[in-house]
């Protein structure tokens, strides 16, 4: 049997802790279907021949290590969730620039089958984009038209244990495999010409709380990924895992073990049941063979009296040795975190000049209300400053340490702070751009209460100790899209963005940021100034980053909004 003949339209994968059964039939009814089938003709053969063909994507040039390492010499293309493994969002296409942004209209739509948000990044390669569907399902299109070659629907069990949506943020590539967590946390490989499945390997046990939305990161042979759970009381952990076989290479846990350095900032054994999350994409610079991950809140969230200490690496970023996992070094933004300021905001690589020195930096917008530039080859912490409303810490000291504010956390009766739970920033992408030396994310200045409650850990059950309540309407507290100087961590400007915003960013060497909102539209703002330049409603909120890429060198910008991705170009 010919490779096209081989394809199936919808895999299956088997999923482990699902049930299955067989269902006897009787003689009469298996002969029945045997002769059936004998009746089909040679031309009904040919016919589903040919149907079959049509779901084989077309041929592409391999992705190869050398360039995913390479990826910004290749803009056409997008091979990873945030486009390069410096985390930028920068494309250097600049046919759609300031002149002539105003004239972008629809291209395609496609509409995802399952009602659900989407928060998909697409990947492109080669005129072939992937996307990844709620729960955790792909289909590959053709990237110039949104026709679809072929779609993976993976089986997830119905006792789901997850606290933030059903959703997925998108795939890796390497080779002609694409790499996909699932809901039920596992790690699936899948043919990326075909949609079959090649691999399945459970990371973690989704009935104690485990689970997986982000896309995995390559670093060389390996396929990199995160967990999720870190409100059902689980211990985060960083995998690597062979690409070829789906074999565990090395796995980094998020909170030390007993006997390890660090495991004396968690009182008693509550370093077993410390969350930390490691649920996003992370970064990676290939001169230093370092990857940089963020790492979420302790839990419980809201009641540290039973985890006292700084509770590490909880809100950290970790550099780890991209060949073994081990940890080069950590940076704790917020140490014995009792707010939820998870540390899982996506590492932006960048080399900028720092008071006439040019440092290898790493920049940072921080859950917690305040803006970081770090070095990203010691963890040395060079600028910070609030750059949205905080109660919560006087400022930062001269190591980058949180200097408190007595009597802000969680109690019985409550506590007003800022930023409430849903941060100052969220998991969604922020972006720099090589042109204007800027870093851009969405902020919010909002405040709420927070109580605190005595909350026993019972394996697969919510573990957070407290709740929020917010005192005023979300409208009534105000968002932008902010412009920071990583080398003064000065804000340059703003762009006001009512209701607050979940969307992430992308820039372009046309002079352009691209972003959505809360009510549906997508946007372009001059990158330099936040002048706004062009804006189209797609009908539905904007939970997704922009992505660009083009086809026989015409330019594109895709978007997801509510339950369809958008397709954007110039007019021909």
């Amino acid at each position: 049997m010919n490779q096209q003949q081989d394809v199936r339209l919808t895999p299956t994968p088997k999923v482990s802790g699902t049930r299955s059964g067989r269902r006897l039939i009787g003689f009469e009814s298996a002969l029945f279907f045997i002769l059936l089938f004998c009746t089909i003709s040679a031309q009904a053969q040919q016919v589903a021949e040919e149907t079959f063909a049509t779901v084989i994507t077309p041929a592409f040039d391999t992705i190869t290590w050398e360039r995913l390492v390479a990826a910004d010499e290749e803009p056409q293309n997008w091979l990873s969730y945030s486009g390069t493994h410096s985390s930028q969002r920068y494309s250097k296409l600049d046919s759609i620039n300031r002149s002539n942004v105003g004239q972008l209209e629809m291209k395609w739509a496609y509409q995802i089958p399952v009602i659900d948000r989407a928060e998909t990044v697409p990947l492109v390669v080669d005129g072939i984009m992937f996307i990844t569907e709620a729960p955790s399902n792909v289909v590959a299109v053709d990237a110039r038209t949104g026709r679809e070659y072929w779609r993976f629907d993976y089986q997830i069990p119905e006792d789901i244990r997850i606290c933030c949506g059903r959703n997925n943020r998108g795939v890796a590539i390497l080779g002609e495999t694409l790499f996909m967590s699932t809901l039920d946390a596992h790690l699936v490989a899948i043919d990326a010409r075909t949609g079959n499945l090649l691999w399945d390997v459970e990371v973690a046990d989704y009935k104690a709380g485990y689970s997986k939305t982000a896309a995995p990161l390559i670093v060389k042979d390996k396929v990199v990924t995160g967990i999720a759970g870190g409100e059902y009381g689980i211990r985060g952990f960083i995998d690597a895992y062979d690409a070829e076989t789906g074999e565990l290479a090395w796995r980094t846990y998020a909170i030390p073990g007993e006997g390890e350095p660090g495991n004396e900032t968690w009182s008693d054994d509550s370093w077993k049941t410390g969350g930390a999350a490691t649920w996003l994409t992370g970064s990676y610079d290939a001169d230093l063979n370092l990857i940089y991950w963020g790492t979420g809140n302790p839990g419980p969230d809201w009641n540290g009296d039973v985890r006292l200490g700084d509770n590490l690496y909880s809100d950290s970023v970790l550099a780890l040795n991209g060949d073994t996992g081990a940890i080069d070094w950590h940076f704790q933004f917020t140490p014995h975190d009792v707010h939820d300021y998870d540390s899982i905001q996506i590492p932006i690589l960048a080399d900028i000049e720092i008071d006439g020195r040019t440092r290898n930096a790493m920049l940072w917008a921080n859950r917690n209300g305040f803006y970081y530039t770090l070095d990203r080859q010691t963890g040395e912490f060079i600028k910070g400053k609030a750059y949205a409303t905080q109660t919560w810490a006087q400022g930062l000291d001269a190591a980058g340490r949180p200097i408190r504010v007595p009597g802000m956390a969680p109690s019985y009766e409550g506590t007003l702070v800022a930023p409430p739970i849903v941060g100052a920033t969220n998991w969604y992408s922020p972006a720099f751009s090589q042109q204007t030396g800027l870093f851009y994310v969405t902020a919010f200045d909002g405040e709420q209460e927070f109580f605190k409650r005595d909350q026993d850990y019972e394996e697969g059950e919510s573990f957070t100790g407290g709740v929020g309540r917010y005192l005023k309407p979300m409208d009534a507290f105000h968002s932008a899209i902010r412009a920071i100087d990583p080398t003064t961590a000065e804000i340059v400007w703003e762009f006001p963005i009512m209701p607050r915003s979940s969307a992430g960013i992308s820039t372009n060497a046309g002079g352009l940021l691209f972003s959505g909102s809360a009510d549906g539209y997508f946007y372009a703002l001059d990158a330099a100034t936040g002048d706004e330049l062009w804006h189209t409603s797609l009908g539905a909120r904007v939970h997704a980053a922009p992505m660009t890429f083009a086809v026989d060198g015409e330019q594109f910008v895709t978007i997801a909004s509510g339950n369809v991705v958008f397709t954007f170009g110039l007019p021909e």
